[in-house]
C-alpha cells in the first residue's frame, strides 16, 4: 500500500470523526425543550408535599385569629328543686342563671394581634419553603443538564478513540506489510528518517506532557487520561502497545459513561421527588443552556435581598407576636368582669297571702375575677420577654448567615462569569487552531496526532463552557432564592 493511499484513508477517517464530534448529541423535541424548566417549577409548586404542608399550616393559623378575638362562651346554669322550696311569695321550683365574662379592656385585641402576627409568620414560612423548592428544582435541573452534556461529550471522545483505533490498525498492518515481517512490534514512520525507530509511549508522554494542563477534570475519566494516551502515540507511527492503550482508554471511558448514567438516574429521581411524581418519570433537559439575563439587577439589590428574605420576615413577625403576647398577659392580670341574669321560676303557694304569690323573680348580676396569684402572670410576662429576645437573636444569626450565603452566591456568579468568558475565547482559539491543522494535514505538513490533541481540547472547552453556564444560572437562582426577587 503506497503512502498516498495511506494518507487518503487517514483523511477520510479523520473527516468522519470530526463530523461526528461536532454533531448534536441526545436531543429532545422542541416542544419539550420550550420553557421546560418553567413548566417543572409550576408543577412542583402545585404538587410538592412540603410546600403544601406549609400552606395548610398557614391556613390553619388564619383560623386562630377569630378564636383569639372572641369573648369567652357565656355560662348557663339550670337548677331544679326536687321538692319545691317554700318562699313567702310562693314555691320556687327552678333557678336559671346566664353569665357572660368580659376580659379586661385590650386583652382580646392583644390576643388577636398575636395570632395575626403568628399567621403572617406562617405565611413567611410557606414562602421560604416555596423558594427553597424552586431553588432545589432549578439546581437539580442544571445538574441533569451538566450530566447529559458530560455523557454527550464522553461519547464524542469514545468515537474519537475508536477512529484512532482504526487508524492504528491501518498503520500497523501497513507497517507490517511494508517491512515484510509479521512482527507485532513493527511500526511505520510517516515522514521520519529511515533510521529512526518508533518512540516509546513513555517518551511520547514525557515529550508532550505540557499539554495536559488544559484538560478538564469535570467529567471523570472523560478527557485527562485519554489525552495522555493520545500523546503517547507518536507522530512517527503506531505500535501495538499504542493500540492496547487506546483500547484501555475506550473501556475506561465507557465505564465512566455508565457511571454518569447511573448518576443521571439518581439525580432524576431526586428531581421527580420535588415534583411529587414517580421517581422514574422522564425529565426533559435542554440541548443548550443560555445564561440568565437578570444577573445585573440582582447584584445591585443586596440590601433589599435581606429585607425581602422570608426567613427574616418570619422572625420579625414572631418577635412582634411575642410583644403582643406580653401585652395580652399583662391585661390578663386585671380582673375579668361578668354580666348576667338570674331567673327564678316560682309557682303559687296556698299558704301565702302575698300579693307577689306565684310571681317569677328576675335578678341582674355582676361578677368579677380576683387575680390574687400574681406569680403566675409575672412568669407569663417573663416567658414572653425571653421568647421575644430569642427571636431577636435568631434574627441576627439568620441575617449574618444570609449575608455570608449571599457573598458565596455572588462569588459563584463572578467565578462562573469569568469562566464563561475564558472558555468561550479558548474554544474559539482551539477551533481556529483545528482548522489550521486540518488545512496543514491536507497539504501533508501536519501529523494526525496533533489534530486529535486539538480536537480533544475543543471538546474539553465545550464541556467547561457547559459547566460554567450551568453554574452561572445556579448562582442566579441562589440569589433569587435568598431574596424572593
Amino acid at each position: 500500500m503506497t503512502r498516498v493511499m495511506i494518507k487518503s484513508i487517514n483523511y477520510i477517517l479523520l473527516l468522519s470523526i470530526l463530523t461526528c464530534a461536532h454533531g448534536t448529541g441526545n436531543s429532545m423535541n422542541r416542544s419539550e425543550q420550550t420553557d421546560s424548566l418553567y413548566y417543572y417549577l409550576e408543577l412542583a409548586g402545585k404538587n410538592n408535599p412540603t410546600v403544601l404542608q406549609k400552606y395548610y399550616e398557614y391556613l390553619a393559623a388564619l383560623q386562630k385569629i377569630p378564636q383569639a378575638g372572641s369573648l369567652p362562651d357565656p355560662e348557663l346554669s339550670l337548677g331544679v328543686f326536687l321538692k319545691p322550696m317554700e318562699l313567702v311569695m310562693g314555691k320556687q321550683i327552678a333557678d336559671v342563671r346566664l353569665m357572660q365574662m368580659f376580659p379586661w379592656f385590650g386583652t382580646l385585641k392583644a390576643a388577636k394581634d398575636e395570632m395575626s402576627l403568628m399567621s403572617k409568620a406562617r405565611f413567611e414560612s410557606f414562602r421560604e419553603a416555596k423558594l427553597q423548592l424552586y431553588y432545589d428544582v432549578q439546581s437539580t435541573w442544571y445538574d441533569l443538564y451538566k450530566l447529559s452534556q458530560k455523557i454527550r461529550i464522553s461519547d464524542k471522545n469514545v468515537q474519537i478513540l475508536k477512529t484512532l483505533e482504526r487508524l492504528a490498525l491501518v498503520r500497523f498492518r501497513t507497517s507490517s506489510t511494508g517491512s515484510g515481517s509479521g512482527s507485532p512490534s513493527a511500526s511505520v514512520s510517516s515522514g521520519n528518517p529511515p533510521n529512526q525507530g518508533p518512540l516509546s509511549v513513555t517518551s511520547g508522554m514525557n515529550g508532550m506532557s505540557g499539554g495536559q494542563g488544559m484538560v478538564s477534570s469535570s467529567a471523570p475519566g472523560a478527557s485527562g487520561s485519554m489525552q495522555g494516551n493520545v500523546m503517547g502515540i507518536t507522530s512517527g507511527g503506531f505500535s501495538l502497545a499504542d493500540l492496547y492503550l487506546i483500547q484501555m482508554e475506550i473501556a475506561e471511558l465507557e465505564n465512566d459513561i455508565a457511571l454518569l448514567k447511573n448518576q443521571q438516574t439518581t439525580t432524576a429521581a431526586r428531581f421527580n421527588s420535588y415534583l411529587n411524581r414517580p421517581l422514574r418519570s422522564p425529565v426533559a433537559v435542554a440541548d443548550t443552556l443560555e445564561p440568565d439575563t437578570m444577573a445585573a439587577a440582582l447584584i445591585t439589590v443586596s440590601d433589599s435581598i435581606l429585607k425581602r428574605n422570608p426567613m427574616l420576615g418570619m422572625l420579625r413577625y414572631e418577635e412582634q407576636s411575642f410583644e403582643a403576647r406580653k401585652r395580652m398577659v399583662s391585661r390578663m392580670g386585671y380582673p375579668m368582669l361578668g354580666l348576667g341574669v338570674d331567673y327564678s321560676l316560682i309557682n303559687k303557694s296556698e299558704m301565702s297571702g302575698s300579693s307577689m304569690n306565684g310571681s317569677d323573680m328576675i335578678m341582674p348580676m355582676v361578677s368579677a375575677t380576683l387575680p390574687f396569684y400574681r406569680k403566675k402572670y409575672r412568669s407569663m410576662q417573663t416567658e414572653a420577654d425571653l421568647l421575644r429576645e430569642s427571636a431577636a437573636q435568631n434574627y441576627i444569626a439568620t441575617s449574618n448567615s444570609l449575608q455570608t450565603e449571599y457573598l458565596q452566591a455572588v462569588q459563584l456568579y463572578e467565578d462562573a462569569s469569568r469562566r464563561m468568558r475564558l472558555y468561550s475565547d479558548q474554544y474559539i482559539l482551539a477551533k481556529k487552531s483545528l482548522d489550521i491543522k486540518l488545512a496543514s494535514f491536507s497539504a501533508g505538513s501536519s501529523n494526525l496526532t496533533d489534530i486529535f490533541l486539538i480536537q480533544q481540547q475543543v471538546l474539553d472547552y465545550e464541556l467547561k463552557q457547559v459547566e460554567a453556564v450551568a453554574d452561572y444560572n445556579t448562582a442566579i437562582a441562589w440569589m433569587v432564592r435568598l431574596g424572593d426577587l
